[in-house]
């Protein structure tokens, strides 16, 4: 009865191995393709996101708390 519970064991873990294996391949020949045939996309979102001011910082600060004082007073 052990031996037939280890086989099992030996099996589902196999299954998951090899399905885990082939989800791997199959990502990275997406990727492949995607980089092949739609470079100027992923270019696109590797840059740096640009530099943000003091000033506008302290604008959201504020829009964000004017949102919240007229939520809490109404």
């Amino acid at each position: 009865m052990i031996l037939e519970a280890v086989k099992y064991m030996i099996l589902g873990m196999g299954v998951v191995f090899v399905f885990l294996y082939l989800m791997v391949v199959v990502l990275d020949l997406q990727h492949k393709l995607l980089m092949k045939f739609f470079p100027e996309s992923f270019e696109d979102s590797s840059k740096e996101p640009p530099v943000t001011t003091k000033r506008e910082k302290l604008k959201k600060v504020a829009a964000i708390t004017a949102a919240l004082h007229h939520m809490k007073n109404s």
